[in-house]
Order: C-alpha cells, then sequence, then structure tokens
C-alpha cells in the first residue's frame, strides 16, 4: 500500500518531470554503458559491467520510489487550509526562546523541502513540533541536545 504524501502543484510537476527524464533519458544511457562494457570481453572479470549493472539497479530503485510516491501524491487545496493553525503549507515565522533569533519556514511534504529556500518537511523535528500550533503557542521541539522551545509568531500562507 503506498503512503500518501501531500504536494503543490509546482512540487508534483517536480516529481513527475524527474520521472521522465529518469525513464526517458536515464535507462537509455544505462543500457548504453551495459551493452559497452559487454562488448569489452570476459564478464567475469569486468569491472566496468559490473558498474554499469549496479548503477542500472541504482536507477529502476530511484524510479520505483518516485512511482510509488507519484501513486500516493495528493494536490493540497490551499483554499481549504485552516490559517488559525500550523499546517502543510504554512508560513510560520517563530522565534527561538533562548537566543532570540527569528525565523521563517514553510512547511511542505518531504520530497519539497529545501532548508536554503526556507522550506522544511512536515515530518522534521520542526515540522512536528509546529503542526496544529496557533500563534502564540509555544512548540517545544527535541532535539540531540535536549528541548528548544520556539514561540509562534505569524502563519500565512
Amino acid at each position: 500500500m503506498s503512503k500518501v504524501s501531500y504536494y503543490t502543484p509546482e512540487g508534483l510537476k517536480k516529481l513527475r518531470a524527474e520521472l521522465k527524464q529518469l525513464k526517458d533519458v536515464e535507462r537509455i544511457k544505462a543500457s548504453k554503458a551495459i551493452a559497452e562494457a559487454r562488448d569489452k570481453g570476459d564478464l567475469s572479470e569486468n569491472a566496468e559491467y559490473d558498474a554499469a549493472k549496479e548503477a542500472q539497479g541504482m536507477l529502476e530503485m530511484r524510479i520505483s520510489k518516485l512511482e510509488e510516491a507519484l501513486a500516493g501524491a495528493r494536490i493540497i487545496d490551499e483554499s481549504q487550509l485552516d490559517n488559525s493553525k500550523v499546517l502543510v503549507l504554512s508560513k510560520v515565522k517563530i522565534k527561538n526562546q533562548t537566543n532570540g533569533m527569528e525565523m521563517n519556514y514553510t512547511l511542505v511534504a518531504d520530497g519539497e523541502a529545501d532548508l536554503a529556500s526556507g522550506k522544511i518537511s512536515v515530518n522534521s523535528p520542526i515540522g512536528k513540533g509546529l503542526l496544529g500550533k496557533s500563534v502564540g503557542d509555544v512548540a517545544e521541539i527535541e532535539v540531540p541536545n535536549g528541548v528548544m522551545k520556539f514561540d509562534v509568531i505569524e502563519i500565512s500562507r
């Protein structure tokens, strides 16, 4: 049974494009690499052939994972989301109680997470700690060093 994951329309489009690239381009490259290595002689001592077969296996595994993700993918209808609580696709402004540092994050599905652009997964420790919180709530997030406390300052879409 596939796991349901929620995506933005852009995130789902990116996922489909990656799958198409892997199937239409990378699969052909992998087959050619195997054929070229096979032509070089004895397969029992051909490291190039072994490497090409292993690369093909990794490619097929990635394709399988993407197909599984797409099978359980759902697009989030932002118009139906509640702005009073932190949910998937919420833009959240939080303040670290320890050092006073303010941060802005957008909670997204695992496949769309990109910390450099401020997008964190809802399954990350911070994402899990923020889900369901309202403005004024304190999110207590378990980290290896102990517990970090964040004030939820603002929620938007």
